[in-house]
């Protein structure tokens, strides 16, 4: 997979929030096929470990790690806001994914599943 640097930092009034994203991205392993879709809608891209990716732009930084069971991991910080954003682009790439977004003290806030 191409890593690409082209896309925006993550805004730095998001770099201080803990992780506030988790999710599944289900029916696909390879996490260098979900990075480039992401390179493609203008997210940078690199390389987080043997097989992980982590992916970023102004609004959120998502590591992206495969899991048993042909599943891709996603954690991160991602803008509130913008969750729903997040989720229509997995749902273009053609991804079934599971997301929750958590509050800054830890409570699950909202749960999206296409």
């Amino acid at each position: 997979m191409c890593i690409s640097d082209g896309g925006q930092n993550l805004d730095p009034q998001w770099t201080d929030l803990n992780n506030n994203l988790c999710g599944v991205v289900q029916g696909c392993q390879d996490t260098s096929t979900v990075a480039a879709a992401f390179v493609r809608a203008g997210w940078s891209s690199r390389s987080s470990s043997w097989y992980g990716y982590e992916v970023e732009t102004v609004w959120g930084q998502i590591e992206l790690d495969p899991i048993e069971g042909r599943e891709v991991l996603l954690n991160g910080v991602v803008d509130p806001q913008r969750i729903d954003d997040l989720a229509g682009l997995l749902s273009r790439f053609g991804l079934r994914f599971n997301l929750e977004l958590y509050s800054n003290t830890g409570e699950l806030v909202r749960e999206i599943r296409a």
